[in-house]
């Protein structure tokens, strides 16, 4: 069975309240860690990353450097330098807690946190950039460059280090996810595969979009520019949006036509992709 042993506090991890002060995803974590070893031998030194950790963040820098360690860079190196981005600032294991939360609370192929800690590469490839974004923030570009070519090699993203992403996010599948340098996403946004958020022009400014909170966007849609998309919005799959979008629209298609509604209060929690069937009246079919 997939039940975590702590079902209480599993259920106030999927209501979306805030972590208790005792941190319950740690908690259910080690849980889950725990009785899927005595069932999964073979696996054992994955759930020991966890079990043999102090804290959350130390499993998390340990199941990293598992994942993303090479001859080139000693595991050993690795890890200090991770230590030292996460002690020196507590918002990146915060934000891999909220994380963690968004996966099991968006994705009814998850039935554990254990699934995406482990296993799941959006979640992998979003918790090395945090790393490698403070990397590129406190004097380590190089480092961060590393961080982003091996991730890029392992989970099949390319997410530069100098985007800044909130809390709360949800990468499904993550297979060509694509994020330039000045690339915002907020808090709890919720992407699937393929999607670019690419930037326009050779200048070094402002140049990739601004991905606002409760924001779903589909599989393989491009977004290109230093535009905005507005709070609650929804961008279809496969569409090419080059335009802002307001709050609570649609984009979809290609170019895309900006649709008002979004069939849901929150597209990013729903995950609904689903288009109303008022969107298709708006479109004009040619023969």
């Amino acid at each position: 069975m997939n039940a975590p042993l702590n079902e209480k506090a599993s259920a106030i991890l999927r209501t979306g309240a805030p972590v208790p002060a005792d941190d319950a995803v740690w908690t259910v974590l080690q849980s889950e860690a725990e009785q899927a070893r005595s069932g999964e031998a073979a696996l054992a030194p994955l759930y020991d990353a966890i079990l043999g950790a102090a804290t959350f963040e130390s499993a998390l820098i340990e199941t990293l450097v598992g994942r993303i360690g090479n001859n080139a860079i000693a595991a050993p190196t690795l890890r200090a330098q991770f230590r030292a981005a996460a002690d020196a600032d507590p918002t990146i294991g915060a934000a891999g807690r909220a994380d963690l939360k968004a996966v099991i609370e968006r994705d009814p192929a998850s039935g554990r946190l254990l699934e995406p800690f482990l296993f799941f590469k959006g979640y992998a490839a979003i918790q090395t950039h945090r790393l490698a974004h403070w990397m590129w923030d406190n004097g380590k570009p190089d480092f961060a460059r590393y961080l982003q070519s091996r991730s890029s090699e392992v989970f099949q993203t390319d997410i530069h280090p100098g985007a800044r992403l909130g809390r709360g996010l949800f990468l499904d599948h993550a297979t060509g996810f694509v994020a330039g340098e000045t690339v915002v996403i907020e808090d709890d946004v919720s992407i699937l595969h393929g999607v670019t958020l690419g930037g326009s022009g050779i200048e070094k400014t402002e140049r990739h979009p601004a991905v606002r909170t409760g924001v779903l966007i589909g599989a393989g849609a491009i977004v290109l520019g230093d535009i905005e998309i507005g709070a609650y919005s929804k961008i279809a799959s496969g569409s090419l949006v080059t335009q802002s979008v307001p709050e609570r629209c649609t984009a979809v298609g290609v170019p895309a036509r900006i649709i008002e509604g979004t069939g849901s209060t929150n597209p990013a929690q729903s995950m609904d992709q689903h288009l109303a069937l008022g969107t298709y009246e708006a479109f004009t079919y040619v023969i």
